[in-house]
């Protein structure tokens, strides 16, 4: 079996403040120790269903986060960002028996995590086809460009429940709830150990039934804190001004789409 895992770090355990992300901050260390320890929970768990080759994107900040003298000798981690437009999925193809994702976050625009985000702090919110569109959508969709099921996922109580909505089957570990700027966490004990048991649970059901269905077209709005970034990014090929704060691109390719946004909310 090989599955492809994609880390992120604003939803691991205890994390509640932007300045934790941070490399450059004092406070950021304990927490990139998390995101190593919850990322190997989900590659010991995966190797003991039968998983004997993991590849681990980690997807966070310049993606030098996850520990690699840490991970086993059946895991692949890739380090640092290649340019792809698939960004934190770079690495997956049509190989892959399953996607899992650990340390997901509520996307831009939700109440319900403090440091809620899509990508980068530069939108008010984004929207896919009417729905708001989290990193965990945004990826999901590019997993279901290669035909590969969408397992498991870790992080905020939020996120946890949009995962769901967009895969029923998909199994989940919640690691903290929000509540406007508080942050109720879950003991990192606990997380690791539901990360286990999600990722065993996710192994023991029929991947079919987590398939995403890529749809035949997307409307991709984003709408800016800043009018000035929303002027700006007008001149992206293909993005045309909504109103004073929004921008819209219409394609029928997903890779217009991932491409799109890899520069317009950077």
């Amino acid at each position: 079996m090989k599955l492809f895992i994609s880390a992120d770090i604003e939803g691991c355990a205890g994390l509640a403040l932007a300045a934790e992300t941070h490399k450059q901050e004092s406070i950021y260390q304990p927490f990139a120790k998390e995101m190593t320890r919850e990322v190997l929970a989900a590659c010991e768990a995966a190797h003991e269903m039968g998983a004997d080759e993991i590849v681990v994107k980690d997807g966070h900040g310049d993606a030098t986060n996850i520990d690699p003298l840490q991970m086993p000798d059946y895991v692949t981690l890739i380090r640092g960002k290649s340019g792809h437009p698939y960004n934190m999925m770079w690495g997956i193809d049509d190989s892959f028996d399953g996607v899992m994702y650990i340390g997901y976050h509520a996307p831009a625009g939700n109440p319900n995590f403090a440091i809620s985000h899509t990508s980068t702090g530069n939108s008010l919110y984004i929207r896919l086809n009417g729905a708001y569109m989290s990193e965990f959508m945004l990826n999901s969709y590019t997993a279901a460009s290669h035909g590969v099921p969408v397992l498991f996922l870790s992080g905020d109580e939020e996120i946890c429940s949009q995962a769901k909505a967009l895969v029923p089957s998909i199994e989940t570990a919640f690691t903290k709830r929000g509540t406007g700027g508080a942050t109720l966490c879950e003991p990192p004990q606990v997380v690791t150990d539901r990360i286990r048991e999600g990722v065993k649970k996710a192994l023991s059901k029929n991947a079919a039934d987590c398939r995403v269905e890529l749809p035949e077209h997307f409307t991709y709005e984003v709408t800016y804190k800043d009018w000035k970034k929303a002027y700006q990014m007008s001149f992206y090929p293909g993005m045309e001004p909504v109103d004073t704060f929004t921008n819209r691109l219409e394609t029928n390719r997903w890779l217009d789409v991932v491409t799109a946004h890899c520069f317009v909310v950077y």
